[in-house]
């Protein structure tokens, strides 16, 4: 049985793919500020879950951090799962600072922190640390200009952590994993984003890159040209770009929430291997990758 913990755990991505672990048979530590909904994963899943309060804008996360890997008995994989961030085109310093604190600081404490739970406790199986990043750091974006700094930092500190694990010969493997915009409570529901996921759609993408170990993952396919074409404008026109679009734009009229009820692990994985995904949206995984981690599930 494989440890992971999650930090972000409370809602969103990091809640979903908690309960879809603790699902597949792993002991899921979860961590987040906000102490109801862990205590929810942990009545739902009491033979599987450990929780405890982290807020990761404060120097006690760490000691908090590494009790939460002892309590759960040691740790095979980290996912970093928390973030903030906003559109901010008046510079507004509190939300910069908000935005830098957790993204860039957060961070790079917790990863540190595994990172040297890894390296001192040389483990025999290869260590994993995965961090939720964004397309958003490919660029820099103006109208949200601290959180595509903050993430493109996130990818080029993970790049550092994996040279430096390399040359001192700890056993660690990397995970950046990079998604387009998410339909989550982080995103604003009166504006439309361009070529939004559902999180049923995602979630099995972003474990399937954690179970493959996959160092790079642009999520969606979608996303992975446009990011592609991004790279190829030279900064002299990219700077010069109305990109405000990319951020998504007010809608129209209101619109009702739907709320869909999510599916199981197993049903999501197995329309993904067969190409069935929510709102048509193509597979991202292959048809083999889908069908043995499908197969490999407790039954």
């Amino acid at each position: 049985m494989k440890n992971i913990i999650i930090v972000g755990a409370s809602s969103g991505i990091g809640n979903r793919v908690a309960r879809d672990f603790a699902r597949m048979g792993w002991r899921v530590g979860v961590a987040a500020r906000r102490e109801a909904p862990l205590k929810e994963l942990q009545k739902e899943f009491p033979d599987s879950v450990v929780y405890r309060t982290i807020d990761v804008t404060l120097p006690d996360s760490v000691e908090r951090f590494n009790n939460l890997i002892e309590a759960l008995g040691g740790m095979d994989v980290l996912l970093y799962a928390t973030g903030t961030g906003f559109q901010n085109p008046t510079l507004d310093i509190e939300r910069e600072v908000v935005t830098l604190e957790t993204n860039v600081v957060g961070m790079a404490r917790i990863t540190l922190a595994a990172y040297r739970y890894f390296r001192d406790t040389a483990n025999r199986d290869r260590g994993q640390i995965a961090v939720i990043t964004s397309i958003a750091g490919t660029k820099g974006i103006g109208v949200a200009a601290a959180y595509s700094a903050s993430k493109r930092f996130q990818n080029t500190y993970i790049e550092a952590l994996e040279q430096l694990a390399r040359r001192q010969r700890v056993n660690i493997d990397f995970t950046d994993i990079r998604p387009g915009f998410i339909r989550t409570a982080l995103l604003n529901e009166a504006v439309d984003y361009p070529m939004i996921m559902t999180l049923d759609y995602v979630a099995p993408l972003i474990e399937l890159a954690i179970l493959r170990r996959q160092r790079v993952a642009t999520l969606d396919w979608r996303w992975r040209l446009v990011t592609a074409a991004w790279r190829l404008i030279p900064r002299c026109l990219w700077v010069r770009m109305p990109v405000d679009a990319l951020c998504g734009e007010p809608k129209k009229e209101e619109e009702p929430i739907v709320v869909e009820e999510q599916s199981s692990m197993e049903t999501v994985v197995e329309n993904a291997a067969r190409g069935i995904v929510n709102n048509d949206q193509p597979a991202d995984a292959s048809d083999a990758d889908a069908r043995k981690y499908l197969d490999n599930q407790p039954k």
